[in-house]
């Protein structure tokens, strides 16, 4: 009896598990399709410094190093040919006079820990600047769309310009900001400092469904979100008539050689003094830098949900 009534139960079972697994499956669809996130993303430069080449000394042209006040073979020259216990004492000077060869050479020539060694390799620092504005700055989506699109990001000289021209944009628009972040580690060794930056980089990026505008070491790319968002670049018109979101997010991240100090943001003087700090580093000292914000794509939206769940480190300003 009972094992009818399992055998009658076991189709039962199955079909309520393949349900189970459907609606498992359509949940974990609908929830993909609530947190697709269109994003955009500048970037460029590497943590290598240029070396440095050693130039040999100046001088008055090569003479015999020697012990103290400059034994050398001038000095040993009167002892040819003297006494029997010549052999040896000339021996012994010989051994002393290349001894202090080397050591000078050594000494001359920058080894150990001179300019040309690991220790000698700069201290650098890695910054993240984020600000999360109203969605009503339409104006700065087109700008960052615009810059992305014209950015010379093989150049010291163009990343440095694309970090002035982003910062420059997000201070034009003071009144749209709402959150705002800072965090720097300063004079980090070099290749921790990569790390750390490349961390950070992963983090934010991790947060977009798809990178639908991009332009990496000036290579210029646009995809699709969810086979729907086209990542073309939207007009003015498109953007102003679309359906607004409620936010934007737009972070800034940027390795640089030396100290970068910048301030914790407890309100909007913090918010513009850590803008213009990072906005004004130099082409000489920017080793590599990433803008990133979403969303990018015009029919995208950013919510109050979004902001809580991927950006908990925003403070109101």
């Amino acid at each position: 009896m009972l094992k009818k009534f399992l055998t009658l139960l076991k189709p039962v079972l199955k079909a309520v598990l393949l349900a189970s697994l459907l609606l498992t499956l359509s949940l974990g669809h609908a929830g993909d399709a609530l947190a697709a996130r269109s994003g955009g993303r500048i970037g460029g430069g590497s943590f290598r410094v240029p070396t440095r080449t050693y130039s040999a000394p100046r001088g008055g042209g090569m003479r015999s190093p020697g012990v103290g006040g400059g034994i050398g073979f001038p000095f040993l020259l009167p002892f040819f040919g003297f006494g029997g216990g010549f052999g040896g004492l000339f021996t012994l000077l010989i051994v002393i006079s290349l001894a202090n060869f080397l050591i000078n050479t050594i000494r001359n020539g920058g080894l150990g820990d001179g300019e040309g060694s690991a220790s000698a390799l700069p201290k650098v620092s890695v910054a993240k600047v984020q600000v999360g504005l109203l969605a009503n700055a339409r104006e700065l989506q087109l700008e960052l769309n615009q810059i992305a699109m014209t950015a010379n990001t093989d150049t010291a000289t163009g990343r440095a310009k694309v970090l002035q021209e982003t910062t420059l944009a997000l201070l034009r628009h003071p009144h749209y900001w709402v959150y705002g972040a800072t965090e720097a580690q300063e004079r980090l060794p070099l290749e921790q400092a990569e790390g750390r930056f490349n961390q950070l980089a992963l983090g934010e990026r991790s947060k977009f469904t798809a990178e639908t505008l991009t332009n990496v070491d000036n290579q210029l790319q646009q995809s699709k979100l969810r086979d729907r968002l086209e990542g073309v670049i939207p007009t003015e018109d498109a953007l102003m008539q679309s359906e607004p979101g409620e936010y934007i997010v737009v972070t800034i991240l940027a390795g640089v050689e030396g100290s970068l100090k910048l301030p914790a943001v407890n309100g909007t003087d913090d918010l513009r003094q850590a803008l213009s700090t990072i906005g004004g580093v130099g082409g000489d000292r920017l080793l590599a830098f990433e803008v990133l914000w979403t969303p990018q794509a015009t029919d995208d939206t950013l919510t109050t949900d979004d902001i809580l769940a991927a950006y908990p480190n925003l403070k109101l300003v």
